[in-house]
């Protein structure tokens, strides 16, 4: 395989220089972008037992939202760097695990395209099926991969990037007593969201009251945040979420919680600062001026770091019992319109 010089590879390169053996690196699959071949890679460090919580950190599922892999790099480049001084850290690892998959689509990310090499859109290309009405083409469709949000054939495996990024969250963040997946993308209105599912169904997960007791101490914790915590289908509905997917096949055990959010960055704020990106396919999903750049990195690291710190202590506030019956009631008002 020739060596990557996409920039993002290439600091992930130097980051396992830097961190030695306190990193493991996992080549997952290969893609090939015409006459260029990329690693799919995955970099885990941290408690290996099953019974530790864990968190996943991913980026890079659109090749043009590149902001998404930068901030999760970012934090990891923040990690390693802690590594040769934070003793802090170093406890914290011994009782959690951490998984991230900065780059998962690098095809897509080379040739500045939302879809892989194949013209399939990953977030699109689970074997989920929408309950309800999805908007046209956006929801995920069968037409063609010459247009945008392709699902891919009926009835074909999935694509490698969608299956590696599966078989990685199986392996390191099912079956625990908390788990935490954080798929950062960009490209979705003036606001900052975190979406958790479900897309494909406009009814309540079955851990909707623990999305709620997380909510609440992400409010109380990183006061003035401009986050907007809530379901996807509140936006639209569609096809073939891999989040969806992997959240139906966990084993729902009372002893194990598994929570997928997803950031979809505010992109049209940077516009709004800077009209002119509009005439730059790459500058509509991505902060362009340097300064702006460097603000996006620092805001989101920040939250990265909550939702590490708050897995590594879910015994303090994950809810049971009666304070989990309130949790659920208060979130089917809040994002349902519903009394429990």
């Amino acid at each position: 395989m020739n060596p990557p010089d996409l920039p993002e590879l290439l600091e992930l390169a130097q980051l396992v220089q830097l961190a030695g053996t306190q990193v493991e690196v996992r080549t997952l699959c290969e893609v090939a972008a015409g006459a260029r071949r990329f690693p799919v890679q995955a970099f885990v460090l941290g408690d290996s037992q099953p019974k530790a919580p864990a968190v996943g950190f991913f980026g890079g599922v659109h090749g043009l939202e590149r902001i998404g892999a930068q901030v999760v790099i970012a934090y990891l480049r923040s990690l390693v760097m802690r590594l040769a001084w934070d003793e802090t850290l170093h406890r914290q690892l011994e009782t959690m695990r951490l998984v991230f998959m900065p780059v998962v689509n690098p095809g897509g990310t080379w040739l500045g395209t939302r879809a892989n090499p194949n013209g399939v859109d990953l977030m699109r290309n689970a074997p989920v099926e929408a309950k309800e009405r999805v908007p046209y083409l956006i929801g995920g469709q069968r037409i063609s991969a010459n247009l945008p949000w392709y699902r891919g054939a009926a009835g074909a495996p999935m694509e490698c990037e969608s299956a590696a990024l599966c078989a990685l969250v199986e392996a390191e963040l099912l079956g625990r007593p908390l788990s935490v997946a954080v798929d950062c993308h960009s490209g979705f209105g003036l606001t900052d969201r975190i979406w958790f599912p479900y897309a494909h169904t406009a009814r309540p997960i079955g851990h909707l009251a623990e999305m709620h007791a997380l909510c609440d101490i992400l409010d109380q914790s990183l006061l003035h945040h401009r986050y907007k915590l809530e379901p996807q289908s509140r936006q639209y509905l569609a096809h073939g979420d891999l989040w969806d997917h992997l959240y139906q096949g966990a084993d729902h055990r009372p002893d194990s919680v598994f929570l997928p959010l997803t950031l979809e960055m505010g992109s049209w704020l940077w516009v709004k600062k800077n009209p002119r990106q509009l005439f730059s396919r790459h500058g509509i999903f991505n902060p362009v001026i340097e300064h702006r750049h460097q603000r996006v990195l620092r805001q989101h690291i920040a939250w990265l770091d909550f939702v590490t710190r708050a897995v590594g202590s879910h015994a303090r506030w994950l809810p049971t019992g009666a304070h989990r019956a309130r949790h659920e009631q208060q979130a089917l008002a809040r994002w349902y319109g519903k009394r429990g």
